[in-house]
């Protein structure tokens, strides 16, 4: 209910505040706007608090689930994404080319979030995400010329150049992800080493707790007001856009979680590893369409609506998941897994 509200006053915002958006922009953060950029901080500083990072080691020994979500994220993502925009939007090659550029984009943020509302692996997704990170610099811009310019070429297709740093992805990645990741691992080992894990768990996290959705709120508040007047001025182009986003959204989550229910994973794991694929670093996606082709083009208004779609997608999706729990087997009662976010909610 609070995140509809939430996208309803940012939309109302945007329409009948004169100026908003150039006043949200006026500061920027790689490319993304200052306020956007310090919601975005303390929707994740909460979650990466609650991390186990002492058992991170029970994750990065399960090598089925990070093949399985680096297959998931870096091959079968950017190609559904690339399939679908050029079957529903074979007439609008901006927009097209905005899509694709939020395919190649993965999660390294708001993922976080869904998860723990979906009660997925905590341990999990925070390796997941790094993963995710360490790609996004290394393969951005190499898949980028390949899904623009390569295979379009090769199937008799438009081809659109894309020209992006590897710096301009890596600082993105180290603001977006290291500085909440910093954060988070300093105040639990801070926290435990001063008053013990018992302490920090039941005591400290319940009260930082609520910042992870206040500033999920404040995010998606700022994030429709930025192109309020873009998106109620433009209903049709919106649309058109999120009839693909709404189609990928299904598909990656709805595959990744029959995928890895026939792998045998248990209910967390499988989780952490759908979302993750399910999701896309919008900041980033937003940033590269900006930066190669201006603030008013169509690929950047692609990417605006990506994350407008992408969250009560996801939302929805959080709640098939908690349904979907009783297909599963339970991972919270198993050795390698009692770090599991279930064991300690």
């Amino acid at each position: 209910m609070w995140i509809g509200v939430a996208m309803v006053v940012g939309l109302f915002l945007g329409r009948v505040v004169e100026g908003l958006d150039d006043a949200l922009a006026a500061v920027e953060v790689g490319s993304v706007s200052l306020p956007i950029a310090v919601g975005l901080l303390i929707m994740m500083y909460p979650v990466l608090a609650k991390v186990r990072y002492d058992e991170l080691g029970h994750v990065t020994r399960d090598t089925r689930m990070l093949v399985t979500s680096i297959v998931l994220n870096w091959v079968l993502g950017p190609a559904l994404m690339f399939a679908l925009a050029w079957l529903l939007l074979p007439d609008l090659p901006e927009y097209r080319t905005g899509l694709i550029i939020v395919g190649l984009a993965r999660c390294i943020a708001m993922v976080l979030i869904w998860n723990d509302l979906a009660c997925g692996d905590r341990e999990a997704a925070a390796i997941l995400v790094a993963i995710n990170a360490v790609f996004q610099i290394l393969a951005f811009a190499f898949l980028g010329y390949f899904y623009l310019q390569v295979l379009p070429g090769w199937l008799g297709l438009e081809q659109s150049a894309l020209d992006v740093s590897v710096w301009g992805i890596a600082k993105s990645v180290l603001v977006f992800l290291g500085i909440p990741l910093l954060a988070g691992f300093l105040t639990r080992t801070l926290g435990e080493r001063a008053k013990g894990r018992e302490w920090y768990e039941s005591s400290f996290l319940p009260r930082i707790g609520p910042a992870a959705l206040y500033g999920l709120l404040f995010t998606i508040v700022l994030l429709f007001a930025l192109q309020g007047d873009t998106i109620t001025s433009q209903p049709l182009d919106v649309a058109r856009i999120a009839v693909p986003l709404l189609a990928y959204f299904v598909l990656m989550w709805g595959g990744s979680m029959l995928l890895t229910k026939v792998l045998g994973f248990d209910y967390q794991r499988a989780t952490a590893v759908s979302f993750t694929a399910a999701g896309n670093n919008f900041e980033l996606a937003i940033a590269v369409a900006i930066g190669v082709f201006g603030v008013t083009s169509g690929q950047a208004l692609a990417g605006v609506v990506g994350p407008l779609i992408e969250v009560p997608a996801l939302v929805g999706l959080v709640y098939v998941s908690l349904w979907a729990r009783r297909f599963f087997r339970d991972g919270t009662s198993e050795p390698s897994s009692t770090h599991s976010s279930g064991a300690h909610r």
